[in-house]
């Protein structure tokens, strides 16, 4: 008995490297709409067994992506102009067989039959309005994208498993572009 629970918490979880896939931001730009610049990127996060695993056994992810802007300085360091982060979680619902997203600034949640439906759509930034124009006072400006992905909430039964762990976190390269104003 006492050779069974070692075993059992000196192995890994089953769902340790969920996050392992490809994680980046394929594409991005942006649109000027009357003064304000608005955000449109693609996201490409990892899609793998583990998980889905992870997720029907409770646990929640959390989506971000980052957006900065810089104002480039020649002769000093560049200046921060915005930084801005958009948070959605996953979650897996038992009783409807759904993945649900939820944005968790306006509480927000859509419903999908599968994970890669739902991954597709956290993937998706359309026209997220990120600066306006008069934040802008000529110059040189950069603007990077990066997207992240880590566990959220863990069920009670696990929490008391896994409170040491901190294995689920993985964050994109910044894509970066020069703003054209």
């Amino acid at each position: 008995m006492a050779g069974a629970l070692l075993l059992a918490l000196s192995a890994p979880p089953a769902f340790a490297n969920a996050l392992d896939g490809v994680l980046k931001v394929s594409s991005a730009y942006v649109n000027f709409d009357h003064g304000v610049i608005q955000l449109y990127a693609r996201v490409r996060y990892p899609l793998n067994p583990a998980i889905r695993e992870a997720l029907q056994d409770g646990v929640t992810l959390t989506f971000d992506v980052e957006v900065r802007v810089d104002r480039v300085r020649h002769f000093w360091f560049d200046a921060n102009v915005v930084d801005l982060k958009r948070r959605r979680e996953l979650a897996y619902r038992v009783v409807t067989d759904r993945f649900v997203v939820r944005d968790v600034r306006s509480g927000d949640q859509k419903s999908f039959a599968t994970l890669k439906e739902a991954l597709a759509y956290l993937g998706k930034v359309n026209g997220w309005p990120v600066l306006v124009e008069p934040q802008l006072d000529g110059g040189r400006y950069i603007i990077s994208v990066r997207a992240g992905v880590r566990r959220g909430e863990l069920p009670a039964s696990l929490r008391a498993l896994l409170f040491w762990t901190d294995d689920w976190q993985r964050v994109s390269k910044w894509y970066s572009w020069s703003l054209p104003v």
